[in-house]
């Protein structure tokens, strides 16, 4: 009888690129995947633990989790990422139907970890590896896909007083060029017309490498891989952003017009506690430079309020940023405590009443920019790259646009796939409207 497995995914990219490679790992075991939950023999749940609120979710997963293992004893619950990682064996506890607990760095170990329980361990755990063979792990892409995640490194060096990942990822570690190279020319090979490039800092990528590779270096060579047509990375740290990144804007055709800066706040107060490296001055630099070189680049961003000692006129140099900048879009959040980090120890915690209340002002004013911005895009052309279905109708298609506007539009199964132009006709908040214009 046919084994099945069912992901579920907490956080960011970096957790849907690790999810990806579990799948590829078990589909070699010879597991099928399934999205429906009550129909999987092994459970996985990949967690995010860099928010208290992502954190908060797996717990209520967990809960619902715990009538599936009595309804069903012989289904195998495993549960991986951030927080497994942080908590580690903890998590029995928490939650003593849970059968595997596997790290960040365990990744590779999955098929091996489940084998033990269903050949009769109780309970069975892995957080200490320290390996990143799962990096190299490829993911065959599913049949009409057309953008793939492609890690190019992971861990961080940086150690934001705020930041867990130092502690949960490790620290910076860099593929092979060679080895990504061919990644994408797999990937290539079926079907794949855009790669989004992954890692917690992508700006100091090849710094471990043997004769000082460059993450410019290495987008170049994807440039000249035949059926990539469209380049992205996420995420760059500000402090890292050279001016030889900046050119490649102007200089590699493929690489699209976006750029994720995360800049955390506007105060140089709150940035030097978070231990960012730069002031807003150097800030508001990079994105002119950008900007001068690639004057319509999409600019996103990630912004914390209520860290520990912020006060008003430290909110509302942050509202001056966002004035200056114009972001196209902001991720904001309220600031959660992390065990293990710097700031958990910080004093002059900030009301949560208090925070509530700025990260609404915050998000009430980005989401006029935002609307602002897509009603300028109203009558114009752009090139969309058709990813597949519209969640909004099953009539219509979505796509992007180069600088990562999602457009939905009435459209044949068949332009999925294409690059093709798209007269934008309506601007809403989280997408845009139009029409084909062939």
């Amino acid at each position: 009888m046919e084994k099945r497995f069912y992901i579920k995914t907490f956080g960011c990219q970096m957790n849907v690129r690790d999810s990806e490679t579990m799948a590829a790992l078990l589909h070699q075991a010879g597991y099928k995947s399934t999205t429906e939950e009550n129909k999987a023999d092994i459970i996985i749940i990949n967690t995010c633990s860099i928010r208290e609120k992502a954190a908060q979710k797996v717990y209520s997963q967990l809960g619902r989790l715990k009538k599936v293992k009595q309804n069903r004893p012989g289904t195998i619950i495993a549960i991986g990422g951030c927080l497994a990682q942080e908590w580690g064996e903890e998590f029995f506890k928490k939650a003593p139907y849970l059968d595997v607990v596997f790290g960040t760095r365990s990744i590779h170990k999955l098929p091996e970890l489940i084998s033990k329980v269903k050949f009769g361990m109780d309970k069975v755990s892995d957080v200490k590896s320290c390996d990143y063979s799962h990096l190299s792990i490829r993911a065959i892409p599913e049949e009409g896909q057309v953008s793939a995640y492609v890690t190019i490194m992971q861990g961080c060096n940086n150690y934001c007083s705020y930041c867990v990942v130092p502690y949960l990822r490790g620290p910076e570690i860099s593929r092979e060029k060679s080895d990504i190279i061919e990644e994408i020319k797999f990937l290539a090979d079926r079907g794949i017309k855009e790669v989004i490039l992954l890692g917690q800092n992508v700006n100091s990528y090849g710094s471990n490498l043997k004769g000082g590779v460059k993450f410019t270096e290495l987008l170049r060579e994807i440039e000249e891989i035949e059926g990539i047509e469209r380049i992205r990375f996420t995420t760059s740290h500000p402090k890292d952003l050279s001016q030889a990144l900046i050119e490649a804007f102007r200089e590699l055709e493929k690489l699209c017009e976006h750029i994720h800066l995360p800049v955390q706040s506007g105060s140089d107060r709150i940035l030097k506690a978070m231990n960012r490296g730069y002031t807003k001055a150097d800030y508001l630099m990079k994105i002119e430079k950008l900007r001068s070189v690639c004057p319509n680049i999409g600019i996103t961003t990630d912004i914390i309020v209520g860290f520990p000692g912020e006060k008003e006129e430290d909110f509302k140099e942050t509202l001056d940023l966002m004035e200056k900048v114009r972001f196209d879009n902001v991720f904001s959040f309220k600031y959660s405590e992390r065990k293990q980090t710097k700031a958990a120890s910080f004093p002059d915690k900030v009301d949560e009443v208090v925070k509530t209340e700025r990260l609404r002002v915050l998000q009430k004013i980005q989401e006029e920019y935002t609307l602002e911005k897509h009603r300028t895009m109203v009558g114009f052309t752009y090139n969309v790259l058709v990813e597949g279905k519209s969640k909004e109708s099953p009539l219509d298609l979505m796509g992007r646009t180069r600088d990562n506007k999602i457009v939905n539009f009435r459209g044949s199964s068949e332009l999925i796939g294409r690059t093709i132009p798209v007269t934008i006709t309506c601007a809403y908040l989280h997408s845009l409207r139009g029409e084909t214009a062939t």
